[in-house]
């Protein structure tokens, strides 16, 4: 892919990420370009703009270097290099000239199953299950959550960009729960505004090993794992990353926890990184949790973990204001039944109880024109959890 032809989306998990793009479109035939204008949050400050902008427009942090290089990235009117630091309230345009590419690009419709929680003229609210992938991307061209979008919403094609239409967050494959996906421009721009201005909030349901700390705050910064690229890694001088849980219960067959999960930021991975940083990574996450299966003295606990097949991590709660008219909205993505199952087997209980389901909406308001925690990930940075 050209690196004129940056992909946009502001997040999850699946983060820190510029107020939204705004694309403005001039017609010239083979030569049509694009000029997507991004206004600055006051709290980016201090941050490189490569950086920031591969947040924003989506895109890996050397092709926005390639653009900045290019002369295709203003800043007050003058071409900016890629160590410039924000100082937060600027105004950045950037030359797209990848129109024609992103046309050709368009995804196709496919038939498939959607849970859909809400959905108006505006914005569609739909619970996603684990295993199915939100976008197409490398190892993934088609059989997508955005593939299922387009075929039940045709409009969806001219919402953002055409290989993921009306996407403003995302979720790893592996994690199920609550998404919400524009409808028409105007409520992209909206959403991308509010993800990017951390004023959504969201909630996660995540079930660890061991028995935590009743409640607690974890801030540890985060960063690409230099020895394993795949994987994120809490690091000194990385990105800052903050989470609060509570825990919900705990099980009786193996040390282990459910707990109630915020994000104050929205990191790559950053639930199980930070899980995994305090010494209780999710079950199922083999890429964080490793074999912890193996020490599990129970045989029968063993099964049901392995069983598992994916973190166990649910999207639960989300509440934002509405595009258009700005009413508060909120959202529960009903506990999906291998996480509830595998808990109960483990010994577990309380997670169907009304208590339970009130905690999940704990805290969500606090995101909606305060610090809400942004649970989604910027499209770039693979999607929260």
């Amino acid at each position: 892919m050209s690196p004129c032809a940056p992909e946009r989306a502001a997040a999850d998990g699946h983060g820190d990420q510029p107020a939204g793009p705004a694309r403005d479109r001039r017609d010239g035939g083979s030569g049509q370009t694009d000029r997507i204008v991004i206004e600055v949050a006051a709290e980016s400050a201090g941050e490189r703009i490569d950086r920031y902008l591969a947040g924003a427009l989506s895109r890996p942090r050397n092709r926005i270097q390639q653009l900045l290089r290019g002369g295709m990235v203003d800043v007050a009117g003058k071409p900016a290099k890629p160590s410039l630091r924000l100082e937060g309230g600027e105004r950045i345009v950037v030359l797209d000239c990848g129109a024609a590419e992103r046309e050709e690009q368009e995804l196709s419709a496919e038939p498939g199953r959607l849970e859909i929680l809400y959905v108006d003229e505006h914005l569609v609210v739909i619970d996603k299950p684990a295993g199915l992938v939100v976008h197409p991307g490398a190892g993934h061209p088609a059989g997508t959550l955005c593939n299922r979008l387009v075929a039940q919403f045709p409009e969806l094609r001219h919402v953002g960009h055409p290989r993921r239409p009306g996407i403003v967050h995302r979720l790893d494959v592996g994690t199920s729960g609550v998404m919400v996906v524009a409808r028409t421009e105007a409520a992209y721009q909206s959403l991308v505004r509010q993800f990017a201005a951390r004023r959504v909030g969201k909630v996660y349901l995540a079930l660890c090993y061991g028995r935590t700390p009743s409640h607690g705050v974890i801030e540890r910064p985060i960063g690409r794992d230099p020895g394993r690229r795949t994987r994120m890694a809490v690091r000194a001088g990385a990105r800052p990353a903050r989470s609060e849980y509570r825990r919900l219960a705990v099980s009786e067959l193996v040390p282990a926890s459910a707990l109630r999960v915020r994000l104050h930021t929205g990191r790559t991975h950053q639930i199980r990184v930070h899980l995994e940083a305090i010494g209780h990574p999710l079950l199922g996450d083999e890429q964080y949790g490793g074999r912890r299966h193996r020490g599990v003295r129970s045989p029968e606990a063993r099964r049901v973990i392995v069983g598992l097949q994916r973190p166990a991590l649910h999207a639960w709660a989300l509440a934002l204001r509405h595009p258009v008219g700005g009413r508060p909205l909120e959202y529960l993505a009903p506990l999906p039944a291998d996480l509830v199952g595998a808990w109960s087997e483990l010994g577990g209980g309380g997670l169907d109880d009304r208590g339970v389901i009130d905690q999940a909406r704990q805290g969500m308001g606090l995101g909606i024109g305060g610090e809400g925690g942004d649970g989604g990930e910027p499209v770039s940075a693979r999607g929260e959890g």
